[in-house]
């Protein structure tokens, strides 16, 4: 995700900011619903050929990527959703090719949320409903990342679209447009609508966008995007941080946790960074989470 990326991030706070003040209250009435906590980490990829011989076995085909990708983690970011909307060939293909209990977090379709602006878009917008809710129960939180220059002005056509056409498909907003993060009545009846509406928001965590990161869930079930630099030893700081976040959430009353791990410099360099996000999750939330572990490796012995 080049989103937020800066050449340097020698003088970025990466702290981060209190919880927004609709968060509590929302959490505080969840804790009362009944539920079982659940956390999902992952990727935004799963074909990742390096990957091979550390996560996926040597012998691991490109075919099977997904198999071995869901074995490690219990979640994907799918972006590929975003340039296509998948068949039912391609749709049944993952579900009976990932592992039970894995979830798809599809992307929705840039032809909807950036190119139509989420107007006069009915056909593909059920024609991509259709086909991610055949992923059944595999059928995570789905997000609409909203394009820059959406902003507050076009409010109206984000509730229309969300009270006409998601009813059954789980949904989070990601908003970028720098006004979304703004305190004024717009945004406040925005986030109230979509709180109403039981429609999540997405939270990135990106280096040169310290705004994104608002804080205000609208569902007890958080969505994370987080943007690492390289593993660079900030961005274990912000795991800690995030984990005591997260920990505090979940005592609140949080629901469900999706952490998307994301390492653009390179990323393949992803599953290092969650694997020390799961240990440290495990360790404060006391909760058995699923992560990457590397396979063993097969070390050339001697005969002498």
């Amino acid at each position: 995700m080049d989103f937020g990326k800066l050449p340097s991030i020698e003088k970025v706070d990466f702290t981060l900011p209190i919880d927004h003040t609709a968060t509590l209250p929302l959490l505080n009435k969840a804790k009362n619903e009944a539920h079982i906590p659940q956390i999902y980490i992952g990727c935004p990829v799963w074909s990742t050929k390096e990957w091979v011989g550390k996560w996926y076995p040597l012998t691991a085909k490109e075919k099977d990527y997904l198999h071995y990708y869901s074995r490690q983690f219990n979640t994907i970011e799918l972006n590929t959703t975003h340039y296509r909307i998948p068949d039912q060939a391609t749709i049944q293909r993952w579900y009976e090719t990932s592992e039970p209990g894995f979830k798809f977090c599809p992307k929705w379709p840039q032809q909807i949320s950036h190119e139509a602006l989420l107007m006069n878009t009915e056909s593909a917008i059920q024609a991509f409903g259709e086909n991610i809710t055949s992923l059944n129960e595999k059928l995570g939180v789905s997000f609409l990342q909203l394009p820059p220059h959406f902003s507050p002005q076009q409010a109206n056509i984000l509730e229309h679209f969300i009270k006409t056409f998601t009813p059954k498909v789980p949904l989070a907003v990601e908003f970028r447009h720098p006004d979304w993060f703004k305190s004024n009545p717009e945004v406040e009846e925005t986030f109230a609508m979509l709180q109403e509406n039981h429609v999540g928001t997405v939270i990135s965590d990106v280096a040169g966008r310290r705004d994104v990161l608002h804080m205000h869930l609208t569902t007890p079930t958080a969505m994370i995007r987080f943007v690492g630099n390289g593993l660079h030893p900030t961005d274990y700081e912000r795991i800690d941080s995030w984990v005591l976040r997260i920990k505090s959430w979940f005592e609140q009353g949080l629901h469900t946790l999706y952490f998307f791990v994301h390492e653009p410099d390179p990323n393949t360099l992803a599953p290092e960074l969650a694997v020390y996000l799961t240990k440290q999750l495990e360790k404060h939330c006391q909760m058995d989470v699923k992560g990457p572990s590397p396979l063993p490796q097969i070390i050339q012995g001697s005969l002498f």
